[in-house]
């Protein structure tokens, strides 16, 4: 039975994020008092996972607003703070959707139930999160209809959402169905998702996972020791074109190769209408200390360059369906997704 871990708890006037920088080796929550405090955290990794970080965003302008006597709190004082917290991480449409959903919803008629209506609505969210997942995970998890060996990137469970997961959501479903022969993590650079995170949510849940280096993909592929691709998403543009974490336009290209599916597990708010297209995407670009060191010792030679993407972007022609809460989206995907945005 998954374990639905609660990285995100609040108490009367805090915000404490399981810090998810030092997992597996302990469990700590980082308690937050503001909203900058909440930036910071998005901004760290402390927090990450498109639609945990926007949850975490609602959590930080209740935090804001929570702070604020009712003289000093004002629309304007509320969108600066919203602005911060968008700008946190650029490339998951979720934290945008998220903060602008709140700021919508604002009793600014009555200044002194900001701070209530703000910490309803982040408890709601929430609950729809872990909704959707579950959802998500049923219908990727019934799109096949045999026992498969599956290979993921990045976290996309518990961690990542509101509880149970996009992509490794599908792996749950897919072994509550019986239906899992073997889970394959990348390791996922670069600051190793797949190895710290994805292994140890799966070890908690007793489901076995064996991590592999990105760049074994393709020889695991190879040797036929993989039946389908499953990975979340930080954006999906009009077209179909997906950004997550950097490696996954690899594993596409790799599946087009080998003939193996390529699904993508994301709820609706992932996509983003005003994008036509994938290049479009604003990719985050990451410190190159995350490449340069391990463990704060330096691994790259001084002066040497470093490129440090956070996300690529998957064409959708690379894409075999798109599992969301509504069910699985097949192409052509660019009138498939709007139909279903819009529906």
């Amino acid at each position: 039975m998954a374990q639905l871990w609660s990285a995100l708890k609040s108490g009367p006037n805090y915000l404490d994020i399981l810090d998810q920088r030092v997992l597996p080796g302990r469990m700590h929550y980082w308690r937050c008092h503001s909203g900058d405090e909440v930036v910071e955290a998005i901004q760290s990794l402390a927090v990450r996972g498109a639609p945990l970080i926007g949850l975490a965003a609602v959590y930080g302008l209740w935090l804001y607003a929570l702070s604020m006597d009712k003289e000093s709190l004002d629309p304007q004082s509320m969108e600066e703070t919203s602005k911060r917290l968008k700008a946190a991480r650029p490339t998951a449409v979720n934290l945008g959707w998220a903060v602008d959903r709140a700021m919508a919803k604002l009793p600014w008629n009555a200044p002194g139930q900001v701070p209530a209506a703000l910490y309803e609505l982040a408890r709601t969210m929430e609950e729809e999160d872990r909704g959707k997942n579950a959802r998500i995970g049923m219908y990727g998890a019934n799109w096949f209809d045999r026992p498969v060996s599956i290979l993921t990137h990045c976290n996309t469970g518990s961690l990542a959402t509101a509880g149970y997961g996009t992509a490794l959501g599908v792996i749950r479903s897919l072994m509550n169905q019986g239906k899992l022969k073997a889970v394959y993590a990348d390791e996922t650079r670069p600051l190793l998702q797949g190895a710290r995170l994805t292994a140890w949510e799966l070890q908690q849940d007793g489901i076995e996972a064996t991590v592999i280096p990105d760049a074994a993909s393709a020889f695991l592929m190879q040797q036929g020791k993989i039946d389908a691709i499953v990975v979340g998403a930080d954006r999906i543009a009009a077209n179909g074109d997906t950004a997550n974490k950097i490696g996954t336009l690899m594993l596409a290209v790799l599946a087009k190769q080998y003939q193996l599916p390529f699904l993508v597990a994301a709820p609706t708010s992932t996509l983003d209408l005003t994008l036509a297209a994938g290049d479009q995407i604003p990719i985050e670009q990451r410190p190159p200390k995350e490449v340069a060191e391990i463990a704060g010792q330096r691994i790259v030679p001084q002066g040497t360059a470093v490129w440090n993407p956070a996300f690529d972007v998957t064409p959708a022609e690379l894409i075999t369906a798109i599992v969301t809460e509504y069910g699985v989206v097949y192409p052509p995907l660019l009138e498939n997704l709007s139909a279903l945005k819009s529906s």
